[in-house]
């Protein structure tokens, strides 16, 4: 019975344990094989070194992918970010004949398989007779990010107290002001949130990108190639590195967002 009832006390803390033991045991070994002195193959554990993170291109290729990656998804996000809060908006804020069927175009990328939609504009670049390379890496990667910063910025705009605009209104602001002063500042936490949100889709494909790349390598191509013969440390490295920056940038966004509240 005691046992019972500890369980019953318990159970969210253990599943909570069990749910972040889950998440993060994949992340744990990615950063401590990050320290591993290992040669071309990083499988086993061979002892503990520094070198890797004092020269993170080491490996042959490492960087030049962590690059593709990194400019690819800078430019996805921004013309997924400016093209998604534009159709945001208008699915917010007006009505007009086809909104109904332009929400269901919205949501099917985020609804269909990885792989149907990588072999479709496969097919599509194929018989437009287009040359896979970075180009279309980046067309894919803005179709499917769209979709993610719809969402996003759309519950934004949601939730959004009309009130506001209306006494910016009643005050003799034009539209543009309004817009400018209040409206866009309003919504740009979920701008913002959309954008991280789309480099991270962005940075992290691998299957849509593998189908529409060609010859262009990116970071996640040069781990799945990698990894027939052993992850190089210096992608641990990478990824550890990533993975920080992530946690940093989400920290000091709480950060910012608890002292907006502290002042307010």
């Amino acid at each position: 019975m005691k046992a019972r009832r500890w369980l019953g006390r318990n159970a969210i803390r253990i599943y909570a344990v069990v749910a972040f033991a889950y998440l993060f045991v994949p992340v744990a070994y990615t950063l401590a094989f990050s320290f591993n002195d290992s040669g071309k193959s990083n499988i086993s554990w061979k002892g503990f070194t520094l070198d890797k993170w004092k020269n993170p291109c080491g490996a042959p290729d490492v960087c030049p992918a962590l690059a593709n990656s990194l400019k690819i998804g800078v430019l996805a996000t921004l013309v997924a970010t400016v093209l998604g809060t534009m159709i945001a908006f208008a699915l917010a804020r007006h009505r007009f004949r086809g909104r109904t069927a332009t929400n269901l175009t919205i949501f099917l990328p985020m609804a269909t398989p990885e792989v149907v939609l990588g072999a479709s504009l496969l097919a599509l670049f194929l018989n437009l007779g287009v040359n896979l390379g970075f180009g279309t890496i980046v067309i894919a990667h803005v179709m499917f990010c769209i979709s993610f910063v719809v969402v996003t910025v759309k519950a934004r705009i949601a939730g959004l107290d009309p009130r506001l605009e209306q006494a910016a209104m009643d005050l003799y602001a034009d539209e543009w002001q309004t817009f400018r002063r209040i409206t866009l500042p309003l919504v740009a936490p979920g701008i913002a949130a959309g954008a991280l949100l789309a480099f991270s889709l962005s940075f992290d494909d691998f299957i849509i990108t593998n189908f529409n790349s060609g010859a262009e390598n990116t970071f996640p191509k040069f781990v799945w190639v990698s990894s027939l013969r052993g992850i190089p440390a210096q992608a641990n490295v990478i990824a550890s590195a990533m993975f920080f920056i992530a946690l940093l940038s989400v920290l000091f966004g709480q950060a910012v967002t608890s002292r907006k509240k502290q002042k307010g």
